[in-house]
């Protein structure tokens, strides 16, 4: 059965086309995808993300647990407020999960999951939550709006009274502050500044409609997933899974080796470290005309691998994607499109900083 998040009848008054997104009714754009990207990109737009997945992580040993659970060191969060991305991984070291980690309190820690992954999240958090007498709270009351852009926390901060507002403009990258059931956290998933607010459900409408009075621009799932490929993120499902590890997903930065911590997967990496990582995932360019889709075969002087994301991006007017291909030099890279072998070129990405194009790029 398809879900709606509390939006939903928002979404649907301002004329927004919906999709199914993972088993969610939700807004791909409100007329073009295009004008919302740019938005974003040089003023601020919005994004209804209730469908992500709240978790909060109460107990005496909740650290102890989160150091068995996270592939990152959760000991590298020391101040409350402040915010962790890591992979949750099986013992053979897939990606069962990305998410943020929050640390609150020595007891209190929370978790924002992807909403596709939901239930087995939950499964898993609560089959190896049980042994160090972890409460899971999963808050499914609890909307979420992201506000992304180089205005976007002016226009937000506008909204709350003087207090909060100087709080929340004050919030270093990867912290947030609340407020009761108002969390406020200066992180998103679009390359650009801006913040992700939790609220009640209750609320959300109200405060939609406050944003956008505030010339705010309400921007669909569509423009979402260009703007996160241009910034070089993953997308869960796409360009990793549970038969990816984080080394063949681009993400080696968010695994901490530390001394003597036995997270679950470290045994898989370890040999993948010790005998080298069979995959590798790379940031490709398309000069020519063209658009890079998911799927589309990808040949190397190594062997073949395929597109992961590929899109057209409008901040650059060209194609750009991640593949995945064999490890070592991919040597000259073509991709198959419509019968036809075209030319790419292998990058570093992010492919888009701080609406700019990337160097190289």
């Amino acid at each position: 059965m398809t879900e709606m998040t509390v939006l939903n009848p928002v979404h649907r008054a301002l004329g927004a086309k919906m999709v199914d997104f993972g088993g969610w009714d939700m807004p791909i754009s409100y007329g073009s995808q295009i004008e919302e990207h740019h938005a974003v990109r040089t003023d601020a737009g919005m994004f209804d993300v209730s469908h992500m997945t709240v978790v909060d992580l109460r107990g005496a040993r909740v650290r102890e647990f989160l150091r068995q659970l996270l592939a990152n060191s959760i000991d590298k969060l020391k101040v409350s407020g402040k915010a962790l991305y890591s992979c949750m991984l099986n013992p053979e070291g897939g990606v069962i999960d990305d998410l943020i980690v929050y640390f609150l309190d020595e007891s209190h820690f929370r978790l924002v999951v992807n909403a596709a992954t939901r239930d087995k999240d939950l499964a898993w958090i609560r089959q190896h939550a049980a042994r160090f007498g972890v409460q899971v709270e999963h808050h499914p009351e609890l909307a979420m709006i992201a506000v992304q852009g180089p205005h976007a926390r002016a226009k937000a901060a506008n909204l709350w009274h003087a207090e909060l507002a100087a709080r929340a403009l004050a919030l270093k990258p990867f912290s947030a502050t609340r407020e009761g059931a108002l969390f406020i956290a200066r992180t998103g998933y679009t390359g650009e500044d801006g913040f992700e607010i939790t609220l009640p459900g209750t609320e959300a409408a109200a405060f939609w409609r406050r944003l956008q009075d505030a010339g705010v621009q309400p921007c669909g799932l569509g423009a979402r997933d260009t703007l996160r490929l241009e910034a070089g993120m993953n997308l869960y499902g796409q360009d990793m899974d549970e038969r990816t590890t984080p080394f063949e997903a681009g993400l080696a930065w968010t695994v901490s080796m530390d001394e003597g911590r036995d997270f679950i997967g470290r045994a898989a990496l370890e040999r993948q470290q010790r005998d080298g990582v069979p995959r590798q995932m790379i940031g490709l360019v398309l000069d020519e005309k063209g658009v890079l889709r998911h799927g589309q075969s990808v040949h190397t002087t190594q062997g073949v691998g395929e597109i992961l994301s590929g899109t057209f991006a409008p901040t650059l007017g060209k194609a750009v994607a991640f593949a995945r291909i064999p490890a070592g030099d991919p040597g000259a890279v073509s991709v198959g499109i419509r019968g036809r072998q075209l030319a790419a070129r292998v990058v570093r990405y992010p492919f888009v900083r701080n609406g700019q194009a990337c160097a190289g790029i």
